[in-house]
């Protein structure tokens, strides 16, 4: 019986964004080819053959692209459009495995398996091989007694080729493990960053099998109890729960660096329209309410001539994720935007926020709008048809948007947009 205890299984896309524009692009398999920042600034992911050039996370476009006719280089920007419903896919999939399912990223799930360890090895690989048949996209498969232990074991397999993207931590052979431990630096378990680590630095504690065999109680009373839980899941002990869905958040952002500066009111209204009424979308898919909005501008840090960061918090009459009401809060900033200054960046951040239906108003200051189901209908129109076919007020039908994001280099949206579907064409 303890053969067919509960294992967790990470299953991780291997280079999620390459991954997706391969998918539906087989001409870039074996090239370098990197995906950009919003706005195209730098790249954020690397296919290994991309790697292999030297080529690091963060590293501008403006640098890279001198070399990339040189090197074979291709560039894309970034698709979320396409990655979006590409993970929804293999999520979805990965649900079928197993009747506990956690999406901790857009390319990360764990899930909660049992058997023997032929049997967990044998259904990571029916997992990667399904994956790949129906989504198109590579994975790799950790297979553990705890969460920290099977991202340990996911590593593995992705740097094992032995292993075929399958790797059970416990069949590993115990020397082997250690040597791992040894040699990964302390920065590369789940959690353990920055100044985290110049302190277990600065204690001896320098790799990931160091930290295994600290005493979890001093852990506990020098740093934290979740430190110390990653020391007792390093040895095998689950601390963390399987989630069905994660909760708690605690505010949302809606901010984006525009491609053309802004220097007009106007052109902010409708700004600020499009982010408070994406937000409203927001809170309604999580059947959540806001009680403050707080919205915010600035010009560029390397623009030396104009320098102007304004922001303004306003409380809402009422937990809402009416879009009316958020547009009207947002727009509170505009008078403290200035003609002619060149706005580099503007958002909104909604918090404070609580479930639905939580705290009913009394009947004379009901929100008609929320009554209507204003938002879900927007949302809902928005979901089947596309995010520009309808907004209300500034945020409505528009084209050709100079602020909006750019993404020169941006491959098709295959999946979600009917003029943009693949075509396929017999020889």
């Amino acid at each position: 019986m303890s053969e067919a205890r509960q294992q967790i299984a990470l299953v991780d896309v291997n280079c999620f964004y390459a991954s997706a524009e391969r998918a539906f692009d087989p001409s870039l398999e074996g090239k370098p080819l990197v995906v950009l920042s919003n706005n195209d600034g730098c790249a954020v992911t690397r296919s290994p053959e991309a790697k292999a050039l030297g080529i690091s996370t963060g590293e501008p476009w403006f640098k890279i692209a001198p070399r990339a006719k040189e090197w074979g280089l291709v560039a894309r920007s970034s698709n979320y459009e396409l990655y979006g419903d590409i993970s929804a896919r293999v999520m979805e999939l990965l649900g079928r495995y197993s009747a506990w399912l956690e999406v901790y990223s857009i390319d990360e799930a764990f899930l909660g398996i049992k058997g023997s360890p032929d049997q967990v090895v044998g259904l990571g690989r029916t997992i990667r091989t399904a994956v790949q048949r129906n989504v198109g996209m590579p994975v790799c498969v950790g297979i553990a007694a705890t969460k920290t232990l099977a991202k340990l074991a996911n590593r593995w397999a992705k740097n094992n080729p032995a292993l075929g993207g399958v790797c059970r931590w416990e069949s590993m052979d115990p020397e082997s493990r250690e040597l791992l431990m040894a040699r990964l630096p302390v920065s590369e378990v789940w959690g353990v960053a920055g100044r985290l680590e110049r302190r277990l630095n600065a204690m001896g504690i320098c790799s990931i099998l160091e930290l295994s065999r600290a005493d979890p109680v001093m852990v506990r009373d020098r740093f934290s109890v979740v430190l110390m839980r990653t020391v007792l899941e390093l040895r095998g002990t689950p601390c963390l729960p399987l989630e069905e869905e994660r909760v708690g958040r605690d505010q949302l952002i809606f901010s984006r660096s525009f491609s053309t500066p802004l220097t007009s009111v106007p052109e902010f209204r409708q700004v600020l329209s499009v982010y408070a009424q994406q937000a409203s979308a927001r809170l309604a898919r999580h059947h959540l309410q806001a009680k403050v909005l707080t919205a915010f501008a600035g010009t560029s840090h390397y623009n030396p001539k104009d320098k102007s960061f304004p922001s303004v918090c306003v409380p809402l009459p009422m937990p809402t994720s009416d879009p009316v009401l958020l547009t009207r809060a947002a727009h509170a900033l505009l008078p403290a935007i200035q003609d002619g200054v060149k706005y580099a960046r503007a958002g909104i951040m909604v918090t404070d926020l609580r479930p639905s239906g939580n705290q009913q108003p009394l009947e004379p200051f009901t929100n008609p709008h929320e009554e209507r189901g204003i938002g879900p209908l927007v949302e809902q129109i928005s979901r089947k048809y596309g995010r520009s076919t309808i907004g209300l007020g500034f945020a409505g039908l528009r084209s050709g948007l100079d602020w909006s994001m750019k993404r020169g280099m941006r491959s098709p949206r295959y999946t979600t947009h009917w003029d943009e579907l693949p075509v396929a064409r017999a020889n």
